[in-house]
């Protein structure tokens, strides 16, 4: 298996709001594929959500309720973007978790949820450097 995260999806209670709440943090959807699914881009992997009935029915699982033990990480290019990142997320309907403060590892972050709770964390680390295309890398 190569080591690659190709699609992360999120099971939605509401595609129509989640689809405008990722649109309105600034995400492109996906104009090909639309039937009861909603993609967007992000750097070399996709966003992907997917109505939690037909998620549930896809995998053969009961989705639990409750805040979920995985969240995603957006890194940021400074320190003041991850400002204007919680920002835009509690403009758009989403609810700022942690306010922005320096990390015990010393970068600068903070946590948003999503309109459904879905927990995204925000960070500056420049020991992470941030390719032109968007991909991340583990220092060396």
């Amino acid at each position: 298996m190569e080591p690659r995260i190709s699609i992360i999806t999120i099971a939605v209670e509401d595609l129509d709001r989640m689809t405008g709440f990722y649109r309105a943090m600034g995400l492109k959807r996906h104009q090909g594929i639309t039937d009861s699914v909603a993609f967007f881009q992000m750097g070399g992997a996709i966003l992907g959500l997917f109505n939690r009935p037909s998620a549930e029915e896809d995998s053969g699982l009961r989705f639990g309720e409750g805040v979920s033990r995985v969240y995603l990480a957006y890194n940021t290019r400074s320190e003041a973007e991850v400002g204007e990142v919680l920002a835009t997320a509690e403009k758009a309907g989403g609810k700022i978790v942690k306010p922005a403060q320096r990390a015990f590892w010393g970068g600068w972050y903070g946590y948003f949820s999503d309109p459904e709770a879905n927990l995204w964390e925000v960070a500056h680390n420049p020991d992470f450097p941030i390719a032109e295309d968007g991909t991340i890398a583990l220092p060396g």
